[in-house]
């Protein structure tokens, strides 16, 4: 994917606002400034869909999270989750795969849980992000994670929350591209905070960037 400018790079990133102690007046700065960078959308918590979509409206996307930032919840409560956002506006989700039924192995229940969320986002015609958090995995797993993500029928695989152990790194996302090829898109967030960064994911197969540094990226554009 060739990056000319800061116009092609903003339209790739989802800026994010996600920080527990964020204010109503906070997200409201971040939508305006999806606005005025044109940013591929705004990713707020779920209490602030509504407040989003009243001032996105059709101009870019409102995306919220589902059983953030754990996963450790049960799929009938990331439905339940799910649904309120999308009924609030929201355009996308990114929801938190079931990390420790992953680790201890238990990859059908992880499969279902996605695979839920997947059929609901299909019947809604909302785009479903699945953040397996790699931080907390070995390569092996991060391949293997991928894999019942496109098997669940997500439309992404996503990094991190950047609430776990560390950030996204280019390796993560070249394990992950190797895994799943083209068949679904690949969103990479934690702890990217310029315009470097970001390319340097972008170059290893990410096709969407999330940050809560979105106005930073942009303004360390070098074109």
């Amino acid at each position: 994917m060739e990056i000319k400018s800061a116009e092609d790079l903003a339209k790739l990133i989802d800026h994010t606002i996600l920080n527990p102690a964020a204010t109503p007046s906070d997200v409201e700065r971040y939508c305006r400034e999806v606005l005025t960078y044109g940013f591929w959308g705004v990713m707020v918590n779920p209490a602030y869909v509504s407040l989003a979509k009243s001032i996105i409206g059709s101009r870019a996307k409102v995306m919220s999270v589902v059983g953030f930032p754990f996963g450790a919840t049960r799929t009938s409560v990331k439905l339940a989750e799910a649904e309120a956002a999308i009924e609030d506006g929201a355009d996308e989700l990114d929801m938190v795969m079931n990390i420790g039924a992953f680790k201890a192995g238990l990859y059908e229940l992880v499969e279902r849980d996605i695979r839920a969320l997947a059929a609901l986002a299909r019947d809604y015609g909302v785009i479903l992000k699945v953040i397996i958090e790699t931080g907390y995995l070995t390569q092996e797993e991060i391949v293997h994670a991928s894999k019942i993500v496109v098997k669940s029928g997500a439309h992404f695989v996503k990094t991190n929350t950047g609430y776990g152990p560390r950030g996204v790194s280019v390796e993560d996302v070249k394990l992950i591209k190797r895994a799943v090829g083209d068949s679904v898109g690949i969103k990479a967030a934690g702890g990217i905070r310029n315009a470097r960064q970001a390319l340097s994911l972008i170059e290893a197969g990410a096709t969407r960037i999330g940050s809560s540094h979105g106005v930073d990226i942009i303004k360390t554009f070098e074109a």
